[in-house]
């Protein structure tokens, strides 16, 4: 791990699975980020009264999405971890998204779907076909009006397998070495991350 960043964690723990950090826990009102320069788990915000996070929410270290920050990843779990813990995953599905913020940009934003390797009950599940629709749609759900709180809109494009999931894991690898290679030491190749 380059510099204990664990956005520098290896992305891939092993050919079938993923390295993913939990930022915010299942069942959690606040959500938490991961701060770069500061290598620590800070308070970004409160979600209203009744709203909570349905699984645990962390991202994929040394990658980057269309929205140039690590690649999210929903973890579903038997019981929630805590920010900052490190969970091998393997990949089930991609909700494909796009989030347009405050100033009218947008840019993609896609959630990737996640089974927890040690997960006694999820270990059955192989694809989104294996979850029920309505947790799919509630789940897509929860991202749409967490984001208008937040005065963002999030616009779901579509629901894909693991093949396709994988795919923008490897898209999101390279494009992180590409941004890697084009920092300069006085930078760092560190970004200023809105993570939601």
């Amino acid at each position: 791990m380059a510099g204990n960043n664990l956005n520098e964690l290896d992305a891939f723990h092993d050919d079938g699975e993923l390295n993913v950090i939990i930022e915010t826990p299942k069942g959690s009102r606040n959500k938490f980020n991961y701060d770069e320069d500061l290598r620590l788990f800070k308070l970004g915000g409160v979600l209203p009264s009744g709203a909570v996070f349905p699984f645990d929410f962390g991202f994929l270290p040394s990658t980057l999405g269309g929205d140039c920050d690590p690649l999210d990843v929903l973890v579903l779990m038997d019981e929630p971890a805590f920010a900052g813990c490190l969970v091998r995953v393997r990949l089930v599905g991609v909700i494909e998204a796009e989030q347009t913020e405050h100033e009218g940009e947008t840019a993609r934003n896609d959630r990737l779907i996640a089974v927890a390797a040690e997960s006694r009950l999820h270990r059955k599940v192989r694809s989104l076909g294996n979850l029920n629709e309505t947790l799919l749609d509630e789940i897509e759900h929860f991202f749409v009006s967490y984001n208008q709180v937040k005065g963002k809109e999030f616009k779901p494009l579509g629901r894909f397998g693991p093949v396709r999931a994988r795919k923008i894991v490897e898209e999101g690898v390279t494009r992180f070495k590409k941004s890697k290679k084009k920092s300069t030491p006085s930078k760092s190749g560190k970004r200023k991350r809105s993570r939601g």
